[in-house]
């Protein structure tokens, strides 16, 4: 059974090769406290989907260089869709913040 782990793409620098940070949480083995860590995985893209700032499901394969010992299984969710979606609801936020500032105007 190979690991499979979700992250977050930092850098797609390099062709076929992008660098995927896993956040993950843990208790401090002597004080206890939950703490944030990261792992950093350098994985393989054939195909080069993935771009920087998209959440992608890699697995664990076999070593394809020095560092490389993932793989891209799938792209969960790119970073464009979300920047453009966010676009849109701040367009549609001013929209509806105009008529007030117009009214406002007027009295």
């Amino acid at each position: 059974m190979r690991k499979r782990l979700i992250g977050t793409v930092t850098s797609d620098k390099n062709s076929k090769t992008r660098r995927v940070e896993v956040k993950r949480l843990f208790q401090h083995p002597k004080y206890g406290k939950i703490v944030r860590g990261r792992t950093v995985c350098h994985v393989h893209d054939e195909n080069n989907d993935s771009h920087q700032g998209d959440t992608v499901e890699i697995v664990e394969s076999r070593p394809f260089s020095r560092l490389k010992r993932w793989e891209l299984v799938r792209v969960v969710s790119a970073a464009a869709d979300l920047r453009a979606a966010a676009a849109k609801e701040q367009e549609l936020a001013a929209d509806e913040s105009e008529p007030e500032a117009a009214e406002g105007a007027a009295t």
